[in-house]
């Protein structure tokens, strides 16, 4: 098997608004789109993003009922203090302020109008007493 591009499925209620947000705010721009259903993408290593309204009957009925529910859909990045300021600019909520872990994850998430979890992870050398 050879993957040649990734792509995550999010069932939300309003897929216009979810489609705002990772447009204006997350870069990523409509490939493809229909009732119910819009495809988004970036030109760099983003997973592309399939947004479907929840019930649409593309899906099988067991699944057409069911939204986002605990997923973090994570992107690692560079300079993470700048977008988390962006964000902010933008108007943006952030739900879990910029915080380092002492393993060196350095992370902040924010939340789409679905509830849709996007977290923005860059790492750094891990600190504390025991990594000197």
């Amino acid at each position: 098997m050879q993957i040649t591009a990734s792509t995550v499925s999010l069932t939300v209620d309003d897929v216009a608004a979810s489609q705002r947000f990772f447009t204006t705010h997350l870069g990523y721009a409509e490939q493809a789109a229909a009732d119910g259903f819009v495809s988004l993408s970036r030109d760099d290593a983003a997973v592309d993003v399939v947004l479907l309204a929840r019930g649409i009957e593309v899906l099988p009925a067991d699944q057409r009922d069911q939204h986002v529910s605990g997923l973090i859909l994570a992107f690692t990045i560079t300079g993470i203090e700048a977008e988390e300021k962006r964000l902010c600019a933008e108007g943006v909520e952030i739900a879990m302020p910029l915080r380092e872990e002492p393993w060196g994850e350095r992370l902040f998430q924010i939340t789409d109008p679905n509830g849709v979890i996007v977290q923005f992870v860059e790492w750094a050398a891990p600190s504390g007493p025991e990594n000197a």
